[in-house]
């Protein structure tokens, strides 16, 4: 990967991501942030007062953060209502539309919206930075802020969803003309955040996640005609045409980074899928491993491990040297606590694969990736992280 060196006029934060002990990013929205919300959508209050509100709860959730003694901080998302299509929308060439029909999930399905093209992507004058510009204010040389966004294979993802396949398809004809627009919206961004001040910043994808289940798998390398609309990953009929999936995902993947400062720290998750404690997806690394973890351009993956859903750590073994592995151990999804015997013994076992020094631990994904959150309670979600300093002071000092 060639990266530039382009100083910025911001000091540097001498604090290094990934974290003994971490988390991924998003938090269960308070109660008063959810009502003005919903009372924004019916016009009752104006966007600069739902801004306030948002500026409220993400002050009172970085001074939780620095008391849960977490080295990290974020927003908790808490100005978006989904993890991954609020950073579309506000791509240049992007609109949030209805569809028929939600991603499903075991035993539900979610709201029923996507992001679609109405012109040639262009990632210039983004919200988002500003959103950051907000939580690096609420730092200091104690703490990282850091960013979640989609990963570029998230964002292909959804264009070539069978409901908005055409409008694709009328912008872009040529695939790699996509392919290279989307890596340029996504370098424009990286540079105007990593001049806003960011130095980690984190790729949410559940693309390569939910290819660790065979029967999605098949969907998505030999889509049926409108079997993939309602289910995360999307039809990539024509992307196999010049590329094998897998590898259409490293490639736009490691474009849009390719560009990146050195000492911008990308890390990646990976997901099986995360709306009200329910899940996308079952099976292990194994599928995408060496594709995965053996070449694509970031310097940590924090990967899910928190039930056989996910598999063993044999994965790991394709780990290229020098990567590091945060072990999503202990459920962002479930009100009940673990052992922290269970998990020193299961950070033991991956450390067959993958020296010690290079492992971390995390709760297995964010507690809210959608507005609604999952089924624990804010005390239990504290508890959950409190488990995790716990143990990693335990394992590694």
């Amino acid at each position: 990967m060639t990266q530039t060196s382009t100083a910025s006029p911001l000091d540097h934060t001498p604090i290094s991501a990934p974290f003994r002990a971490d988390v991924v990013g998003s938090y269960l929205r308070p109660h008063y942030l959810k009502l003005a919300r919903s009372r924004f959508e019916r016009g009752e209050i104006s966007a600069e007062q739902l801004g306030e509100v948002e500026d409220r709860a993400i002050r009172e959730l970085v001074v939780q953060q620095r008391a849960a003694g977490l080295r990290v901080i974020t927003d908790g998302e808490f100005r978006r209502s989904w993890w991954h299509l609020d950073f579309m929308w506000g791509l240049q060439g992007v609109e949030k539309v209805a569809i028929e029909k939600g991603y499903q999930f075991a035993g539900m399905n979610t709201r029923a919206e996507s992001a679609r093209l109405n012109g040639r992507i262009s990632g210039d004058n983004h919200p988002f930075i500003d959103h950051f510009r907000f939580l690096a204010s609420l730092a200091d040389d104690q703490c990282l802020p850091r960013l979640t966004i989609p990963a570029p294979a998230q964002f292909l993802k959804e264009l070539q969803r069978p409901c908005n396949i055409e409008s694709t398809r009328a912008i872009y004809p040529d695939q790699n003309d996509l392919l290279a627009d989307i890596a340029k919206a996504y370098q424009s961004f990286i540079r105007e955040l990593y001049w806003a001040g960011c130095r980690n910043l984190q790729l949410d994808d559940c693309t390569w996640g939910m290819l660790t289940d065979p029967a999605v798998a098949r969907k998505a390398a030999n889509p049926e005609p409108g079997c993939a609309c309602c289910n995360p990953v999307a039809a990539f009929d024509h992307l196999t045409a010049t590329l094998p999936l897998q590898q259409t995902l490293l490639t736009v993947n490691n474009l849009a980074i390719s560009l990146a400062p050195t000492d911008l720290q990308l890390t990646t998750h990976v997901c099986r899928g995360n709306y009200r404690s329910t899940w996308s997806a079952a099976g292990g690394y194994e599928p995408v491993a060496e594709v995965l973890l053996g070449h694509e351009d970031v310097s940590a993956f924090y990967l899910e491990f928190d039930t056989e859903r996910a598999g063993n750590f044999e994965p790991l073994r394709h780990l290229a040297p020098g990567k590091k592995v945060v072990l999503g151990l202990v459920s962002s999804k479930t009100a009940a606590l673990e052992s922290a015997a269970d998990i020193e013994a299961r950070i033991a076992e991956a450390a067959r694969y993958v020296p010690l020094e290079n492992l971390y631990l995390s709760t297995q994904c964010g507690f809210a990736s959608t507005e609604e959150g999952n089924e624990l309670t804010e005390q239990q979600q504290w508890d959950k992280i409190a488990l995790v300093q716990r143990v990693a002071r335990k394992v590694w000092g």
